[in-house]
């Protein structure tokens, strides 16, 4: 039995076009009402745009956002977009943002996030999968690009993608980088980007890149993502190949980055994980 369309979704929107699609992909599955909550300093106007009202707020200002959340009416909720934990670092927290950093033993997307995930449940709204309504924009198994990896490249992929699962589970990141059988970086508190330009100063063109979400990865955040920012920072850092997990990462931009890809002879490739597939629909 299909489920009835979600009434009034909000769309907690962080930068880049992944909230776009969100709400663009809600309005194909037949939802009927969308509110975003929009970042200053964050979130595009244009996606703005794609909802039904829109309300501008500081990434710190946590007792407003929650006072407004809590005198609406939505039902479910998603996050998307870029917010960074660096970002989150550095900008100006009110009184209950500074309580919930104190509070918290670990600080990282997870615990962080979760946190706000968690709050924003406690005043009866549903936390829905950042990957809900992404039908178009999470690929498969196999291989995205003209060029499929060389057998050194698949053995480092293979390599990497065992080594990534366990780094992973360890909450210390999603992105790996490895060459010959040697890890060159792994993704800590600096993000992707700069993890992929550190572990290519380190093992010079060649270098493979492999994208994971942990066993039991929470999907209502932080889900691993790639667009069209991603390739020329693969091309600087000298990198020949990125595979990641099928039907657990989100791709932006999808004929861009192939596009790019190809350009630069950089091999794309979704790995059979075994793990479950993000949901795209809410259960």
């Amino acid at each position: 039995m299909t489920p009835e369309p979600i009434r009034h979704l909000l769309i907690v929107a962080g930068d880049g076009t992944y909230p776009a699609c969100i709400a663009v992909g809600a309005r194909k599955a037949g939802v009927q009402r969308i509110t975003m909550l929009a970042l200053r300093g964050s979130t595009a106007r244009a996606t703005a745009a794609l909802a039904d009202t829109c309300v501008w707020f500081g990434v710190g200002e946590i007792q407003r956002i929650f006072e407004w959340v809590t005198s609406m009416d939505f039902s479910h909720g998603i996050m998307a977009g870029g917010i960074t934990p660096i970002a989150l670092f550095r900008t100006r927290f009110d009184t209950l943002a500074r309580t919930w950093l104190k509070e918290l033993p670990v600080k990282n997307a997870h615990t962080i996030f979760g946190r706000i995930a968690i709050e924003v449940e406690r005043v009866g709204i549903r936390m829905l999968p950042a990957s809900c309504y992404m039908d178009e924009h999470i690929p498969g198994v196999g291989v995205l690009t003209r060029r499929a990896p060389d057998e050194r490249e698949a053995s480092d992929i293979a390599f990497g993608h065992r080594v990534a699962c366990d780094i992973c589970g360890l909450d210390i990141g999603q992105t790996l980088l490895v060459k010959d059988g040697m890890v060159l970086a792994v993704e800590a508190f600096e993000g992707t980007d700069r993890a992929i330009r550190r572990g290519g100063k380190l093992g010079g063109r060649g270098a493979v890149v492999v994208k994971v979400a942990k066993n039991g990865h929470d999907m209502r955040f932080d889900i691993p993502v790639i667009g069209a920012k991603t390739i020329p920072v693969l091309r600087r850092a000298g990198v020949s190949a990125l595979a990641y997990q099928a039907g657990r990462l989100v791709l932006l931009d999808r004929p861009a980055v192939i596009a790019a890809a190809d350009r630069m002879n950089i091999a794309i490739i979704g790995l059979d994980s075994g793990l479950p597939p993000a949901p795209l629909r809410p259960v």
